[in-house]
């Protein structure tokens, strides 16, 4: 393969450091402290740098006040909004580790993930109290709930705990390669693993990327259609505008194809961030070139899937902005192989991120040509230190300076990546991970249902969508349209709504081996 070593000198940090301090206290040390930091596209409120220090310190006193210590693991259910960012930075701050999580879930998710975690204190928006409330006798680590709203209904309120907390607060001095954040990634069981990511990780991330790639600086204004709890809207919407003192626009609700155009019209966002998904759909308005203003964008960002080559031409044509298709994983918090400005390569994922070393290999890890397909492995200062207490998934996936993407990737003799598909049976919908023997479980439990398989098939824009080929009980009870759409109801009622399957089939029998294991790729390969 063609071998790309383009790493600069590593990032320098110091052996002592805070993340929070260097990404919330530096802005105001550097004189950026009256200088917009928040947008608040919910309210329409702004927050500056002062405001953002000021409610870091009061939360990460509040927090202590509750007897949160450093290490100690604090949850977070919370909309995109300052208050995100104020619980996240007051977290870190006092040496406490946040975990940014999912708010399109299911109670028993959240079960799984504050058990596993062993959050002491939950932090939550009052419109997601309803999720928690019917499982929280079986929650057995959690002590405390701070609920962010108008109404506590009995629990903490974060606006009472700040407004009596103290607005000055000295960073907890941690080492660079403490623990500083988790983000649950999604697996092949379905049962997500928490990558510890450590206090250098944001700062790694944001200068090897945001800052090489974006030229991201203190004018720069960002606007992600990816929600905070994703490690791709975490640097797009947090740590990477807060590197270099610049702005981020949040929005709490879900992005459309026309509020997602409303933002970009009144806040004037210079830097964009969006799934393919989300560009499809924002094509699909005819008009948005008439009836929306899109000037200020200079750059427009894609990961999560891939980008078909037709959408990143038909929003060039339609926008004039490039959208520099990339990828990047929760492992390894951000992008590390992404096109770059003027030298874009419509259809491929791009090149190696400076900082960032990338093979192709084969089942036996050996390096391959250009023009191979093979799995793709990536070396660089990002990548999480574990998954908690998951020790063989651990060893599985990182191996020494290389983490194992589960990517299968070609590599062009120009040194442009090709993604060709997944190693496992994992799928990226909309930019989140969907499990098919998640969704198999879910659909197993209609009564109708005597098994059924999942895959991938792409819609009409090139984007990979679940498919369900279900063998029923009866064939008979089949009736058209009409049990199809049950089903796809059933499956939205018991998960996440995203994993629902677009299409389902109704089929005799599913493909097996001679062990009874599903041929997937068979079912992948029907027209």
């Amino acid at each position: 393969m063609v071998t790309h070593d383009t790493s600069p000198p590593r990032v320098e940090l110091p052996d002592r450091m805070n993340a929070a301090a260097v990404l919330v206290d530096a802005n105001v040390e550097a004189g950026r402290g009256g200088q917009i930091a928040i947008y608040n596209a919910g309210d329409g409120s702004a927050h500056t740098y002062d405001d953002v220090l000021n409610m870091t310190n009061r939360t990460g006193n509040a927090l202590k006040e509750l007897g949160v210590r450093r290490e100690e693991r604090v949850m977070l259910l919370l909309p995109d909004s300052p208050e995100f960012v104020f619980c996240f930075f007051g977290a870190i701050k006092i040496g406490a580790v946040p975990i940014p999580t999912n708010t399109l879930l299911k109670p028993h998710d959240y079960e799984y993930l504050i058990n596993d975690s062993r959050a002491s204190v939950l932090a939550i928006g009052e419109t997601l109290l309803d999720l928690i409330e019917p499982i929280r006798d079986r929650l057995h680590y959690l002590d405390r709930i701070i609920v962010v709203g108008h109404d506590a209904r009995g629990q903490l309120s974060y606006r009472e705990l700040t407004e009596a907390a103290s607005p000055e607060l000295a960073p907890e001095m941690m080492s660079k390669d403490d623990a500083c954040f988790w983000l649950f990634s999604s697996g092949t069981t379905g049962f997500p693993k928490g990558a510890v990511h450590l206090q250098h990780d944001m700062i790694v991330a944001a200068d090897l990327y945001a800052r090489s790639l974006l030229d991201i600086n203190e004018r720069d204004r960002t606007f992600s259609g990816a929600k905070l709890f994703f490690a791709y809207g975490l640097g797009n919407g947090l740590y990477f505008p807060f590197r270099v003192g610049a702005t981020t626009i949040l929005f709490p609700d879900k992005p459309d194809r026309i509020n997602a155009f409303e933002i970009i019209q009144r806040y004037r966002p210079t830097l964009f961030f969006f799934v393919p998904t989300g560009y499809a759909g924002m094509l699909a308005v005819e008009d948005a070139a008439e009836r929306f203003d899109t000037s200020s964008l200079r750059l427009c960002v894609s990961a999560g899937e891939a980008l078909p080559r037709p959408l990143y031409e038909r929003w060039l044509e339609r926008f004039g902005t490039e959208i520099l298709d990339g990828i990047g994983s929760t492992e390894i918090l951000h992008i590390f192989i992404s096109n770059r400005p003027g030298r874009v390569r419509p259809g491929s994922t791009g090149e190696v991120v400076p900082g960032y070393e990338a093979r192709i290999v084969d089942e036996d890890g050996r390096a391959l040509p250009a023009g191979d397909v093979g799995e793709l492995r990536i070396k660089g200062d990002s990548i999480c230190s574990a998954y908690w207490n998951q020790h063989e998934a651990t060893k599985n996936t990182i191996e020494g300076h290389w983490i194992r993407t589960g990517d299968q990737y070609t590599q062009d003799e120009d040194g442009y990546f090709w993604y060709q598909g997944r190693s496992d049976d994992m799928l990226k919908v909309g930019g989140i991970w969907v499990s098919p023997v998640e969704v198999e479980s879910v659909l197993i439990q209609h009564p109708a249902v005597l098994e059924s398989a999942v895959v991938g098939v792409a819609d009409d824009h090139g984007l990979i969508k679940p498919k369900a080929f279900v063998v029923l009980k009866d064939p008979s009870s089949a009736n058209g349209n009409e049990l199809a759409t049950t089903l796809q109801h059933f499956v939205k009622e018991r998960s996440a709504v995203y994993k629902f399957p677009r299409w389902i089939e109704f089929v005799s029998e599913l493909p097996k081996t001679a062990t009874g294991k599903i041929q997937r790729f068979k079912l992948r390969s029907l027209p």
